[in-house]
């Protein structure tokens, strides 16, 4: 089916569509499924609701929470999600995406621990709890830009697909460098738990630097190569972490880069999905005691389609996004299966709007995940978790449309969050940031 904006007035309207598209996108007339209770990691979640981590651009050039940081945080807390899964952190200076991009480190330690405080004081005002908090840990790698108007690209391996947009200018990272950093996440991680977060999250989604060194069938040396190579860097960052605290881990994973072998992870040579290797990493995890992994496909830089279905896009996606969505979800129902004693946390129901939450309920029902995360609906719409627990379901007028103005925001150098829902914060920032412009070309939206 040809790409279509979501124009549905009924749940039967999308019910009907997703008929024609003849994929299994499971739908459930109740939400109930979204408020269940749910033990990780021992603790004990009040409902099934995630909190996505949505990256602001908003802290200071030190790398610290700032005032829109904390503004943020509080809303998510406030709203009622059972899990903070919060935004990237950079472990190094030369790992940030961008020049405001947060960066917990002994300097920066203080405000960490307002922020980690802040989150508490607010849910419990609000809410009567404390949402679990994951903190994601990340290194840019190929997208790093620490600096304004300069970039530090880190690349892990030659990558036709990436290269003619990111333009490497130095030789990819060596073996050695691979090992000092390795450290940097374990020293980060460290903080995070006296900062009083539960968990800190190795990212390896998105093509960033952990997430290219799974697809790194190329790249000579240990960190390249074979299956064990390639997942060497991630597992051995586990370990050292393990050895040096006693927080809890978890890791966003992508499980599909839609690139062909050899450059992509869980693709085959056609770019179509190849989910052995995915498998077994998520089975090695279940084994070293991972209990939470949150799945993601493609790259929001080269492919945004592919893991996040919009209305508006620099480019007009191949299909409809009920069948980018159903991909994805059955993608994830896959991995659900390979390791059972892991809890995970299933993506993509933005674009749904207030049939999201019956679209992820009905996956839950069906056992394809254990909980749902809401991306870019939390920064348009921060307290959909309690509509859903306290009235059923979500508000349309409070949805995020899909417009793709908050990657807009973050693309052109401002601080991101909602456009439309949000506008008398961001519509400024939005107008001074692109300038007039809009994303009207796939280099300049996806490939910067």
């Amino acid at each position: 089916m040809k790409h279509k904006k979501f124009s549905y007035r009924h749940l039967d309207e999308l019910k009907e569509d997703i008929a024609r598209a003849d994929v299994d996108l499971p739908v459930s007339d109740s939400t109930d499924a979204l408020t269940l209770p749910l033990t990780l990691y021992g603790k004990q979640l009040s409902n099934r609701l995630v909190v996505h981590p949505m990256e602001g651009c908003d802290g200071t050039a030190a790398g610290a929470p700032d005032e829109l940081t904390f503004r943020r945080y509080g809303r998510f807390a406030s709203g009622g999600a059972a899990l903070l899964w919060m935004e990237a952190c950079a472990v190094t200076n030369e790992g940030r995406a961008n020049p405001r991009q947060i960066f917990l480190n002994s300097s920066t330690r203080k405000e960490f621990d307002n922020l980690s405080r802040h989150i508490r004081q607010a849910s419990e005002s609000a809410n009567g709890s404390v949402p679990y908090t994951v903190l994601q840990l990340t290194h840019s790698g190929r997208y790093s830009k620490p600096f304004a108007g300069a970039s530090a690209i880190v690349p892990v391996d030659e990558n036709p697909y990436l290269d003619a947009f990111t333009n490497p200018k130095r030789t990819v990272i060596s073996d050695d460098e691979l090992e000092m950093l390795e450290d940097a996440y374990a020293t980060s991680a460290v903080l995070a738990r006296a900062c009083g977060f539960n968990a800190v999250d190795v990212k390896a989604c998105h093509r960033y630097l952990l997430s290219e060194l799974l697809a790194a069938h190329t790249r000579k040396g240990r960190y390249g190569g074979s299956f064990e190579n390639r997942t060497r860097f991630l597992l051995n960052v586990i370990d050292k972490i393990n050895a040096r605290t006693d927080i809890d881990i978890s890791l966003r994973i992508n499980a599909y880069d839609a690139m062909p072998y050899p450059y992509g992870w869980g693709s085959d040579e056609n770019g179509e999905p190849s989910l052995d290797e995915p498998k077994q990493l998520l089975r090695l995890l279940e084994i070293k005691g991972i209990r939470l992994v949150n799945i993601t496909t493609g790259n929001p830089y080269y492919n945004p389609h592919i893991g996040r279905p919009g209305d508006i896009a620099p480019y007009v996606a191949p299909e409809h996004p009920v069948e980018s969505a159903a991909r994805m979800l059955h993608i994830i129902k896959e991995l659900k299966s390979a390791a059972p004693a892991v809890q995970i946390v299933g993506t993509g129901f933005s674009w749904f709007r207030e049939y999201g939450a019956n679209v992820a309920a009905g996956c839950i029902e069906r056992e394809w995940m254990d909980m749902a995360g809401f991306g870019r609906q939390s920064f348009a719409y921060p307290d959909f978790a309690r509509d859903i627990v306290r009235n059923g379901g979500m508000q349309r007028n409070k949805c995020c449309i899909a417009c793709t103005k908050c990657t807009e925001l973050m693309r052109f150098g401002g601080m991101a969050g909602c456009v439309v829902r949000d506008a008398k914060t961001y519509l400024p920032i939005w107008r001074e940031a692109t300038n007039g412009q809009t994303m009207m070309s796939n280099k300049i939206a996806c490939h910067i």
